[in-house]
């Protein structure tokens, strides 16, 4: 089972303290690359975050944003440091004593004076096991669909695997008619010129050119890497580098196919093949 590095996913949740929303994307990349955009209250868990991706992606360009919404029911309290308040009243006193005056500290000075007032810093446990739990349920929804997509590109693989060994095939099935063509157009050419050929030099040099136009080994070849991709496919793990080498193999024997075709019909062959790998090597960039 193959998987695409192509894939979108969002999570959202209302919890007691506010509303947490994921947006997943992932695009093909040659290894796993991530991007967080966190709002500050989250920034602290990232390194988890980070951990739990790894252990549910191989490859690709991860980008995850985690929007957060507080409640509005959400109160905010505050610690009163009544230690400095009575400072801060009997140090007003004195100066009043001092300077001979009536004046106070009134409620208002005293709010406003640093320190007295300090907002209680929530614990943020719960928040961050809830940001963490529900990109768990993003990752899962995101792997479903490079899944589904995954198995789009396997069926359309499996469909040029099989283009490929019927056009190998149809090469295979012609060779020895192409060798008899060459071996009379040879002989044709000797005639023209009214020589009288040798025979044994004759059998040697129409050998000679056998093995120039010999692709049987090519074909073996074609038909191996076939048999490989398709293993490969049938595999439950990231593939997606090991098709992407068995398409430069493809490549390499089509283009030495070319080369050796002595006929028509089997450099539209090689031809025909090339135009398969390539639209093959689009797809395997994008599978994991």
């Amino acid at each position: 089972m193959i998987r695409s590095m192509t894939g979108y996913a969002r999570a959202e949740q209302e919890t007691g303290f506010g509303s947490l929303t994921w947006e997943l994307r992932t695009v093909n990349h040659r290894y796993l690359e991530k991007h967080f955009r966190l709002p500050e209250e989250f920034r602290a868990i990232e390194s988890r975050l980070r951990g739990l991706v790894s252990t549910r992606l191989g490859r690709g360009k991860f980008d995850a944003h985690l929007r957060f919404r507080p409640s509005g029911q959400l109160v905010t309290a505050f610690a009163i440091n009544e230690k400095l308040i009575r400072s801060l009243v009997d140090a007003a006193a004195k100066v009043a004593t001092l300077a001979g005056s009536n004046a106070k500290l009134s409620v208002t000075d005293l709010l406003r004076w640093p320190g007295v007032v300090a907002e209680v810093e929530r614990d943020p446990t719960s928040m961050h096991v809830a940001a963490e739990d529900l990109l768990g349920d993003a990752l899962s929804h995101l792997t479903r669909s490079r899944t589904e997509e995954g198995a789009r590109i396997d069926a359309l693989l499996r469909s040029r695997c099989e283009t490929m060994t019927l056009l190998a095939k149809s090469v295979r099935a012609k060779l020895p008619a192409v060798e008899e063509r060459i071996r009379n157009r040879l002989k044709d050419r000797l005639a023209v010129l009214e020589a009288a050929p040798d025979s044994d030099r004759l059998e040697q040099e129409l050998l000679l050119l056998a093995q120039k136009m010999d692709v049987a080994e090519e074909l073996d070849r074609i038909d191996s890497h076939v048999a490989a991709v398709l293993e490969a496919l049938s595999k439950d793990e990231p593939v997606g580098r090991r098709l992407d080498f068995l398409m430069q193999e493809f490549n390499r024997e089509a283009n030495t196919l070319a080369s050796k075709s002595q006929d028509a019909d089997t450099s539209a062959a090689a031809v025909e093949m090339k135009v398969v790998i390539e639209q093959v090597r689009e797809q395997v960039q994008n599978i994991e």
